[in-house]
């Protein structure tokens, strides 16, 4: 007795193996966030590490400078270099936290987490823009922290002005997370990883105008001018001054020009995160 089979076309209604469902957009970017959060608050030495290191760096060396600092041009002559210090311990703050936060990246892959999250049905936006808020949470709240200490130095934020200024600290911790991201991400060992914070990321911070006046010290002036950083902290000082007329110039961009150099490093720096987590690498798998 014979028999006779047919093939049945599949329900559009019913899955197939290769269907996934969507996923939400929002959901992962929420998750991974808390995560970040919940991780750093259990840590307690990152909680120490990244607040009292720069302010042992901004005690020690505002006391030990403070003899031979002489104010740049655009500034009083009363300026103490604690002050002039201040900004860049706060951009420390944020740089420290933010990039540090994405060593969580090679953690996860050596653990087993970021491979589940990359075969999970989300886009691979949302796990880019997850790990940047979480780092970007933790930066701007660590900053705001130090910022409490600016009626010390002189510095009378308003409230117009400490808005602004915690957007903009929120904009330069995007953007140091995502730089943070690109290179995190090929990493294999957080040996490496540090190892490129001494060599790559700690000069840029020294010649962003952080620790010296930009713009008077010769050829590094070129350096600096090239320094993308250099236009964050800028921003910085001027948001900071808010109420204050600074001159542009000597190693002191414009508001503007500088909103526009960290916004377009920021594009740079998601659109290399995207790109990077998009592409399908063996060590992905491991």
């Amino acid at each position: 007795m014979s028999t006779s089979t047919k093939a049945v076309a599949p329900s559009p209604a019913s899955p197939t193996i290769n269907a996934q469902p969507r996923g939400n957009f929002w959901l992962p970017i929420l998750t991974l966030t808390q995560r970040e959060l919940v991780r750093f608050f259990r840590q307690r030495t990152r909680v120490i590490g990244a607040l009292v290191q720069p302010l042992i760096f901004w005690i020690l060396f505002g006391a030990g400078l403070k003899g031979s600092f002489q104010p740049p041009r655009w500034a009083t002559w009363e300026m103490s270099y604690q002050e002039y210090f201040f900004p860049g311990v706060a951009v420390m703050i944020v740089m420290f936290t933010a990039i540090f936060s994405t060593i969580s990246i090679i953690e996860d892959r050596r653990e087993g987490f970021l491979q589940g999250v990359l075969v999970a049905p989300i886009s691979r936006l949302s796990l880019v823009i997850g790990k940047l808020c979480g780092g970007t949470v933790l930066a701007v709240l660590q900053a705001a922290l130090f910022l409490l200490l600016a009626p010390t130095m002189g510095i009378d934020l308003s409230p117009t002005a400490a808005i602004c200024t915690l957007a903009w600290l929120t904009l330069l911790s995007f953007t140091l997370t995502a730089l943070g991201f690109v290179i995190a991400w090929p990493m294999e060992s957080t040996q490496g990883f540090h190892a490129i914070m001494s060599v790559f990321l700690m000069p840029m911070w020294l010649l962003s105008g952080a620790f010296f006046p930009a713009g008077e010290s010769g050829w590094l002036s070129w350096i600096i001018a090239a320094n993308p950083l250099t236009y964050g902290m800028a921003g910085l000082r001027r948001l900071l001054y808010f109420n204050r007329e600074i001159p542009t110039g000597n190693g002191l961009p414009g508001l503007g020009i500088s909103l526009a150099v960290t916004c377009l490093f920021c594009c740079v720096c998601v659109g290399l995160s995207v790109y990077l987590a998009s592409r399908r690498v063996s060590k992905d798998a491991r």
